[in-house]
């Protein structure tokens, strides 16, 4: 028995691929926007920290977060919608979106890191 069915063009890629790149994606994100990461690299770190560009740097992370709430969900609901996980297909489409949403929401926390220095 087998738990995926093979694609017709012959090629079969374990959906755990995606889903552990969309995990690294969501923990790279969560990691520079909450963890301090972005804020340490684009605002200094300890007496050369920049108040100015860490209130910039919060409301990038606020933007990023939307879109990184986006991410999340669609990673989510390829997984959550028995009509999206046993078609591997789709599967594979919903999550490789999802890994490119997250990689828009590093993108934004990039930009407006990068917009909030002095």
């Amino acid at each position: 028995m087998q738990v995926m069915p093979e694609r017709t063009n012959g090629w079969w890629v374990s959906p755990a691929l995606p889903t552990i790149a969309n995990c690294m994606l969501a923990v790279l994100w969560f990691f520079s926007a909450v963890g301090g990461w972005g804020d340490a690299a684009f605002c200094g770190e300890a007496d050369r920290h920049d108040p100015g560009c860490a209130a910039g740097f919060d409301d990038a992370v606020r933007l990023s977060g939307a879109v990184a709430l986006l991410a999340a969900a669609l990673a989510v609901t390829a997984w959550a919608l028995h009509g999206v996980r046993r078609r591997p297909g789709r599967l594979d489409a919903l999550l490789t979106v999802a890994a490119f949403v997250w990689v828009l929401a590093e993108a934004v926390l990039f930009v407006g890191g990068y917009l909030a220095q002095p």
